[in-house]
């Protein structure tokens, strides 16, 4: 059998890195957040529904060891988190990728409910 992945995706390149970095739902949603200015942590939670304080908390650190966002400890009690110059690099392409959802998202979700519909009748008929 032959191979004809794009050398991007085989072991031990780039490009894994990058997909390891923004599977995760919550690395693209507080890279956005951080898109236009720093924010204090709170300001993150507010803004981004649905995260836990300890979950934004491990998400910051994570991308702050990838070396896309930075803690800036200005006074006590006054933290805040900013992008990076290397991560300011992931707002476009994250951007792209919201266009794309915004464009398509509807149409992957008709194809889901067709899928469930028909895993529906499969189960009913061979029940």
């Amino acid at each position: 059998m032959r191979n004809d992945a794009a050398p991007g995706f085989l072991a031990d390149c780039p490009t894994r890195l990058a997909v390891e970095i923004i599977s995760d739902k919550w690395t693209v949603l507080v890279i956005f957040g951080l898109s236009h200015r720093p924010r204090r942590h709170g300001e993150l939670v507010g803004l981004i529904g649905g995260v836990s304080r300890k979950v934004l908390t491990q998400t910051l650190r994570r991308l702050q060891r990838y070396g896309l966002v930075e803690r800036d400890e200005r006074a006590p009690r006054r933290v805040e988190y900013s992008l990076t110059d290397l991560g300011r690099t992931l707002v476009e392409p994250i951007e792209v990728l919201t266009n794309w959802a915004r464009d398509h998202g509807e149409a992957v979700v008709d194809f889901q409910e067709a899928a469930d519909a028909a895993d529906a009748v499969r189960a009913h008929t061979a029940g």
